[in-house]
């Protein structure tokens, strides 16, 4: 049996952040259905044609849902929400803000109809205070929390390159659900979850914000190089490649210099015997290992840094992810259905194929409309009126 067997999720979802929740929920064995506009759907659908036709960002996020189309301002259509909310465990939206309080889908209202349903709104700003109403968009998040003025180069700031904002929020939002979930269990009330996509992001500030703390200065933009750890990043071999190495403390510096560098003198350099001694003089530093690692490969690099016992990485590209010999070792790879056939999908993080986890197809738009009017009661005459009044 998965973990959340028998839990019912509907959701009036669009983009990330809410879909990436609700796709997390259907994983552990959740019914999740998708409330989508008759017609266009889910605007993610048509951000680009990169597999087989369906967009990337939507086939990502949206796997083992069912695609139920209803024009929520109808009132026929309503009925159908509230048919569906009737039995329901969760309902999740994402929608722009004070929607849901014109429908009458807010939590105040259904809480008095559904006192067991758990109420999860995500938004950019959160419900309330000057900015509730402001548009919110990822990249406009990693720069008003910050994420913009600590990522980058010391002359440009750069945006993550995935939805990181968006991905933050629907963390947050599928981890509230489960602890509800939990807290139902013991009270049998329902309640309400309000997440912003600026608190959670701001929450993954960590220590960005407190080593800014009382007006100190943040901390600097330095590409792919940790700020306030050196040597912690990416460094250049003679071969053209870089290497990206990591030290946590002092023994490991020893054996760097000592292994890797084959300069055993430096450990005890004064510019260099602390961590912070090395962020203020990194310059110097890097032009030392720079100097070293000209005269070998990237491969030789790495092999010294496995001798040293010094963390490295090479820096893969999506091609090299996709052809990664850990996840092929560890068969973190299943396929799933979609509209245009089966493509590869990784496994859920702490799952493995013995867990069973739910990687069911990625929906076409309103693939379950009818299956789930007639699981609601609806015969085949209804279900054409509603077709023919544009209400599904």
């Amino acid at each position: 049996m998965r973990p959340l067997e028998g839990i019912k999720v509907v959701t009036f979802e669009h983009a990330i952040a809410a879909p990436f929740c609700t796709r997390q929920l259907a994983d552990l064995g959740a019914r999740v259905i998708k409330v989508e506009r008759p017609g266009s759907g889910d605007f993610a659908r048509g951000y680009d044609e990169r597999v087989h036709g369906l967009a990337s960002h939507f086939v990502w996020t949206n796997r083992s849902k069912e695609s139920l189309t209803l024009d929520v301002k109808r009132a026929e259509a309503l009925a159908i929400v509230h048919a569906l909310l009737a039995d329901a465990d969760v309902f999740v939206q994402n929608l722009a803000p004070g929607a849901t309080q014109r429908l009458g889908l807010d939590y105040e209202t259904l809480r008095e109809r559904y006192p067991r349903l758990i109420v999860c709104d995500i938004s950019g700003y959160g419900s309330d205070g000057p900015y509730r109403d402001k548009k919110a968009y990822d990249l406009l998040i990693q720069s008003e929390s910050g994420f913009l003025s600590i990522t980058g180069s010391p002359d440009e700031p750069a945006k993550a390159g995935c939805s990181i904002a968006d991905i933050s929020a629907g963390m947050h939002a599928y981890s509230s659900i489960l602890a509800a979930l939990i807290e139902r269990g013991k009270t049998g009330r329902g309640r309400r979850i309000d997440v912003s996509m600026l608190e959670s992001m701001v929450e993954w500030m960590s220590y960005p914000l407190y080593y800014a703390i009382d007006g100190q200065t943040p901390p600097q933009r330095n590409g792919a190089a940790h700020a306030t750890i050196y040597p912690y990043g990416p460094f250049k071999a003679g071969d053209g490649k870089s290497v990206m190495l990591g030290l946590q403390n002092e023994r490991e510096w020893k054996r760097f210099c000592e292994t890797v560098l084959r300069r055993p003198a430096l450990a005890d350099d004064a510019r260099f015997c602390s961590n912070s001694r090395r962020v203020a003089h990194r310059a110097e530093l890097g032009q030392l290992i720079e100097t070293a690692f000209g005269a070998l490969t990237a491969g030789d690099v790495i092999e010294r840094l496995e001798e040293a016992k010094i963390a490295n990485a090479h820096i893969n590209d999506m091609h090299a992810v996709w052809a990664h010999e850990q996840l092929a070792a560890r068969e973190r790879w299943t396929r799933v259905g979609t509209p245009a056939g089966e493509i590869p999908a990784l496994l859920p993080p702490g799952a493995t194929l013995a867990d069973n986890p739910r990687m069911d197809p990625v929906p076409a738009l309103g693939q379950h409309t009818n299956a789930i009017l007639q699981e609601l009661g609806y015969d085949d005459t209804r279900i054409r009126t509603l077709r023919e009044s544009g209400a599904v």
